[in-house]
């Protein structure tokens, strides 16, 4: 370091090329601040995650067999066969798979309808595969919702891998709420219809059960006393041919309770082929009882179909009817699509609604207040899911690095009872972040050469970023003290001594950013904490050349490094008048320097 003394000496003593410093330095912090916004480098909650499983949710119309379910689920059944990384599936009808982890949160636990189906796919070994499971997933979701997805209408077929991050159901979910069931229907319809034009996102789905026409059996009294029948014996017929019930019991010596006989008509004859009255009608026909005198009596004779609308399940949160619509995203962050999602329901519901943005920031700095031009009704759009997560995440990673911030100036000012000093150990800490963000654009541009995905902005990254603020911190203190302690003690002028002191503090700074960058390597290769090990390495990189170029500037600058600068005193000299301490400190220098340059002659 013999020659960076020199050099720096040269930059300090030239009020021009501080001002080159001090401007190259603002301008990569501006500039690297401003790749979040242009999107040059893309935020995200966690990246995307490699496992050996995934799972696929089958939800057919809500008045839909389990036959139209099948076929479903058979044909998605059929296209994964062809994948030669899948090992061995299964199907779950009417029901959800044994609970993981992505179950738990996705609500497989609740699948217990007709129309409804999971399909559990099992793949090779992650570390024996080169595509990752989220990359596969990506690839064969067009093709199978194209193929599968218009067997039967009102088919939603969705992807559900391991969730890398936090528990939530979905990506992206909207509820809506409202008083109004139609307008409810409405609303979370436009919405839906607005997310699934919205680039990057993907299994768009509403929560609500479709309406359809039903039909009620009532049992006529006055025909069925006329029958010879009674009103007990047709609803228990009706009940045993559909749904089944047991008539009696068995004994065996096997067993020690008495086994019941289940009776019901076998799956042809409960088949009724059409959603019509006439079809009804006709199974009904078919279904004869015998009266007292002996005679069969065709069942349709005997009973009234009454013709109605389904009932749908409600959903309610905080006493108030919703709706929730789902979507994910396909291998982008979840911010970019919410943005534009949300900029096209302000402009594209502004025909039938008042829509403004709703009050307050944080959590809910995205919903929507949406009133009805025509009807007067209000409607709230409120986002939730993974989105929510990230800006609470987000938010509360920011808040604890202000809250870092704020604690470490106010332990320098008590140290160096100076704000210009500990201003300038935070400056240390905080330009870090031009690394962690030139970084991750680095990164990113590595990846996409490879061929890989995108290289995100994680929480991760912000937490390799807060941890950064400690060593950034120390090469700025180990610099400013060593600088007054060459003032102090040798009578050093200023610039020579900061100089002097970062020439030769360089190298263990250097050391030390070295042993961070070879610690990190290994983490940056991991899918999940890569974000963490690209802060560290590139951040460590920034810090250590803040710290040996924009530091010792700032010093220069500094009125506190001046050997007579208040605070300067010994303890016993504070209780004495201003200007005798400044006085004293000026005599104590010209006197090292004497002394300095006697030594220098003897020599």
């Amino acid at each position: 370091m013999i020659k960076f003394e020199p050099f720096l000496y040269n930059i300090l003593e030239s009020r021009k090329k501080r001002w080159i410093v001090i401007g190259l330095v603002l301008a990569a912090l501006m500039g690297s601040i401003m790749m979040i916004p242009t999107k040059l480098v893309l935020a995200k909650m966690l990246p995307g995650k490699s496992a050996n499983t995934f799972s696929i949710y089958i939800d057919t119309a809500t008045n839909a067999s389990i036959k139209e379910t099948r076929e479903v689920a058979e044909c998605v059944v059929h296209e994964l066969e062809k994948e030669p990384e899948v090992t061995d599936m299964e199907i779950f009808l009417g029901q959800g798979a044994p609970l993981d982890y992505a179950g738990l949160v996705k609500g497989s636990a609740f699948k217990r309808f007709q129309n409804q189906a999971e399909v559990v796919v099992n793949l090779t070994d992650k570390h024996h595969r080169d595509e990752p499971s989220f990359k596969m997933v990506h690839r064969i979701r067009p093709s199978i919702q194209q193929v599968c997805g218009h067997l039967h209408p009102d088919t939603s077929i969705k992807f559900i891998e391991m969730p890398s991050g936090p528990p939530t159901l979905a990506t992206v979910v909207v509820e809506v709420y409202a008083k109004n069931d139609k307008e409810l229907r409405h609303v979370a319809k436009r919405v839906s219809q607005i997310l699934a034009e919205t680039e990057g996102l993907v299994d768009v789905d509403v929560m609500l059960d479709d309406i359809y026409d039903t039909y009620m059996l009532s049992p006529n009294k006055e025909k069925i006393i006329r029958s010879g029948l009674s009103v007990d014996q047709v609803n228990q017929i009706i009940y045993l041919a559909f749904k089944g019930m047991p008539v009696a019991v068995k004994n065996t010596k096997d067993q020690q309770d008495q086994v019941p006989i289940f009776v019901r008509l076998d799956k042809d004859a409960r088949m009724i082929y059409g959603q019509s009255k006439e079809a009804l009608e006709k199974k009904l026909s078919n279904l004869r009882l015998m009266n007292r005198r002996g005679m069969m009596v065709p069942l349709i004779e005997v009973v009234t179909l009454k013709k109605r609308k389904s009932s749908p399940t409600i959903f309610r949160k905080d006493l108030k009817n919703m709706a929730i619509i789902t979507a994910e995203c396909d291998m982008v962050s979840q911010v970019y699509p919410l943005l534009d999602a949300r900029e096209k329901i302000l402009k594209m519901m502004r025909d039938e609604y008042n829509i403004t943005k709703a009050p307050g920031i944080s959590t809910f700095m995205f919903d929507l207040n949406a009133i009805d031009k025509k009807t007067g009704e209000k409607v709230l759009i409120r986002w939730d899911g993974e989105m929510k997560v990230s800006l609470d995440t987000f938010r509360d990673l920011g808040g604890a690095f202000i809250a870092a911030l704020i604690l470490m100036f106010l332990l320098m000012v008590v140290y160096y009872k100076s704000f210009a000093l500990s201003g300038i150990v935070l400056a240390g800490s905080f330009l870090s972040i031009i690394g962690v963000i030139v970084g991750h654009w680095i990164t990113d541009k590595i990846s996409l050469f490879f061929g890989d995905i995108n290289f995100f902005l994680t929480a991760t990254s912000l937490i390799g970023f807060i941890s950064l603020m400690g060593i950034s911190a120390r090469g700025s203190l180990l610099l400013i003290d060593f600088s007054k302690s060459l003032m102090k003690d040798e009578g050093m002028e200023k610039n020579v001594a900061i100089a002097r002191a970062t020439a030769t503090r360089a190298k263990p700074i250097l050391m030390t950013a070295v042993a961070i960058i070879l610690g990190s390597l290994l983490l940056s290769t991991d899918p999940i904490f890569g974000g963490l090990g690209i802060a560290l390495i590139f951040g460590s990189i920034a810090a250590t050349l803040v710290a040996l170029f924009f530091i010792p500037v700032l010093m220069s600058n500094a009125k506190a490094m001046d050997p007579h600068a208040p605070g300067e005193c010994e303890a016993e000299e504070e209780e004495k008048d201003g200007t005798w301490c400044i006085l004293t400190n000026n005599i104590r220098s010209l006197i090292m320097r004497r002394k300095k340059h006697c030594d220098e002659e003897n020599k």
